[in-house]
């Protein structure tokens, strides 16, 4: 399973210069960091969206960090995982379920979606 940002924080982080990502091997834990992505507006940790186990990190991203923001749903993402528990795919958010949420968080605090 791939695993990179979407559009949302895409929009804040501006012009990446430095990511720092878990080499092929490395047992991950959902919700743990797992890595460092650094732009020209913040320095924002990659927390892992499943347990299991680094399979490959974008090579690309060592030349050009910028692809995380540029193209973050085709050469921008960040890494591959090997899930432990299948399952906890089956929690994650679809699209239209994240764009939701995406669109409820960016009315800001007390609102709600009308």
């Amino acid at each position: 399973m791939r695993v990179g940002f979407t559009h949302v924080p895409c929009a804040f982080l501006g012009d990446v210069v430095y990511v720092e990502l878990p080499a092929p091997g490395t047992d991950v834990l959902a919700g743990e960091p797992i890595g460092l992505v650094e732009s020209s507006s913040a320095v924002c940790e990659v927390h892992s969206p499943l347990t299991g186990i680094v399979v490959e990190s974008n090579p690309a991203l060592e030349s050009s960090p910028d692809r995380i923001t540029s193209d973050p749903y085709g050469g921008g993402w960040l890494l591959a995982l090997r899930p432990s528990d299948p399952a906890e795919v089956d929690v994650l958010l679809d699209a239209d379920a994240y764009s939701r949420i995406a669109a409820d968080d960016s009315a800001g605090p007390g609102t709600s979606p009308t």
